[in-house]
């Protein structure tokens, strides 16, 4: 009784929603440290996973994980390998992340458990275009530092969004809703200056 009392409930309703927002935002920017950050998680009972989700508590698949998290860690550091990781990720990321969020609303009736599903691609979606942009825009920089701290600073968001969620899941949504916001903005605004940059050189060059 004592054991039970320790383990969390498993997370429904709105608490659940949360924290898929956050799962899925934290999967579009690095998903192996997300589904060994949820394994971890669970198996330290500071998280229960729904039932359809407990093959992610499996020593190999957290064994997986982390060795391809290590993977990631090392490339992602490097400049152009980087990009070229990110870009092979967005077949990855964002359907994993979908999968997830399907897997974890089997509760649900059928149409609503694959609206959660389209808004958690989206989410990581939202997420993996945000990192994309960003490490594109640093890439170019000489030095090597901008590039790895902004690559650390994304791990540690990963890893610190996964753990804070299973603390105060709504906080942790809020503050991955803003970054949605911000990172929708950001992206808006590099799509504009390319699109002024290119018409300014077509007109340059039709002058």
């Amino acid at each position: 009784m004592l054991f039970g009392s320790i383990v969390p409930p498993i997370p429904t309703g709105a608490e659940l929603t949360a924290i898929l927002i956050v799962v899925c935002f934290s999967a579009g920017l690095n998903l192996y440290a997300t589904v060994a950050m949820l394994g971890a998680l669970a198996r330290a009972h500071l998280l229960t996973l729904p039932p359809s989700l407990h093959l992610i508590e499996s020593w190999w698949v957290f064994a997986a994980c982390a060795a391809l998290f290590l993977v990631e860690f090392i490339g992602d550091k490097i400049p152009i390998f980087d990009i070229v990781w990110n870009a092979l990720h967005t077949f990855v990321r964002i359907p994993a992340a979908a999968l997830l969020t399907y897997a974890a609303t089997a509760q649900l009736p059928a149409w609503e458990r694959m609206l959660a599903t389209l808004l958690g691609g989206f989410v990581a979606l939202a997420a993996h275009g945000g990192k994309v942009a960003a490490r594109a825009a640093v890439t170019p920089s000489p030095e090597p530092l901008s590039n790895i701290a902004l690559s650390l600073s994304q791990d540690a968001a990963v890893i610190f969004l996964t753990w804070f969620a299973t603390r105060h899941a709504y906080v942790a949504a809020g503050i991955v809703l803003v970054a949605i916001a911000i990172i929708v903005i950001m992206i808006r605004a590099v799509v504009g200056a390319m699109r002024r940059l290119f018409s300014g050189a077509e007109g340059a060059l039709a002058g």
